[in-house]
């Protein structure tokens, strides 16, 4: 994990009734640039730990002197964005990462289809006013619902009116994805961020059409999921540690005192890739093959089944 900076909360804008919009500025320091696509680690201290989210930058990245990030309450949320959406005030003090990309533009892209559910759009807030600036081809497709997640519709027709899609109630439009993907170039590459069904479902219709891997790319910031509490024992460091039913394992690790390298907390990036000997895992990350995964976790994500303890070789 990269070293953090503090950054103070200028605006809130409460966007859906749903999605608030943070605005962060410098406070002793410049903001280091970002490229389009980037996400930062926001810093959370909860009463009794302090959790890790990543959130996509929508600003546009000529701006070199703030940050944007925009946040759904979730309905089963372990606390991270209900503090953002009741505790946190303009004024307010943060601690973020340097922006990372692990979802950048496609160099050999001659268009780039985008395909956004909910709060999925916000990569792509940034992705399109950076290609605006350049004048390269793009187009988005928005899957929303009204009131709920249909966050920057109107200011998506307002500033992309011509490249933009819009699938809900209220345009009464349902996205075809097959239909879609069939009757791009092969010089177009497809851009996917919300959720896992959504993702799944454009995976499943681009590898049916016979889309190479290096056109399709995809983004998914989960938190981890909750589940039975369990331990972990430390093979290496002759250490056991209790897993708490609502901290993942990395939480867990980290609390502990270990700095386990990690990026996107988001069972995505690899960086976090931990080797296990004995347990039962539950997998729920998005990088490891079906081999790795007999001696391989990322503990971002992962957890141990019910009724086992898992050791690590750490």
């Amino acid at each position: 994990m990269s070293q953090t900076v503090a950054v103070c909360v200028t605006k809130i804008n409460q966007v859906t009734p749903m999605i608030r919009e943070f605005t962060f500025e410098a406070i002793d320091q410049p903001l280091k640039p970002f490229s389009s696509g980037s996400h930062v680690v926001v810093q959370l201290p909860l009463h009794d730990r302090v959790i890790r989210n990543a959130y996509s930058l929508l600003n546009d990245p000529y701006e070199q002197h703030q940050y944007q990030i925009a946040v759904r309450l979730q309905e089963n949320s372990r606390g991270g964005s209900k503090y953002l959406h009741e505790q946190i005030q303009v004024g307010d003090t943060l601690q973020i990462s340097s922006p990372l990309n692990l979802f950048s533009l496609h160099s050999q892209a001659r268009h780039h289809v985008f395909i956004a559910g909910g709060i999925g759009i916000t990569p792509f807030l940034s992705h399109m006013k950076y290609l605006l600036h350049k004048g390269h081809s793009f187009e988005l497709h928005y899957a929303c619902r009204d009131g709920i997640s249909n966050a920057y519709e109107n200011m998506l027709q307002q500033l992309f009116h011509e490249h933009v899609h819009i699938y809900s109630e209220k345009t009464q439009q349902r996205l075809d994805i097959q239909a879609l993907l069939s009757q791009q170039a092969l010089s177009s590459h497809v851009y996917i961020c919300g959720p896992e069904r959504l993702i799944d479902a454009v995976l499943y219709s681009a590898e049916h059409l016979g889309w190479s891997q290096q056109r399709v790319h995809w983004e998914a910031f989960s938190s981890p999921a909750t589940g039975v509490a369990f331990d972990a024992i430390l093979t290496k460091s002759q250490r056991k540690i209790h897993v708490p039913s609502d901290f993942s394992l990395l939480e867990a690790l980290e609390q502990a005192g270990l700095a386990v390298p990690n990026l996107c907390r988001g069972g995505v990036c690899g960086q976090c890739v931990t080797a296990y000997s004995q347990g039962q895992v539950e997998h729920l990350d998005h990088y490891l093959t079906v081999q790795e995964q007999a001696f391989q976790l990322m503990p971002c994500v992962s957890r141990a089944q019910q009724g086992h303890c898992l050791h690590l070789e750490l």
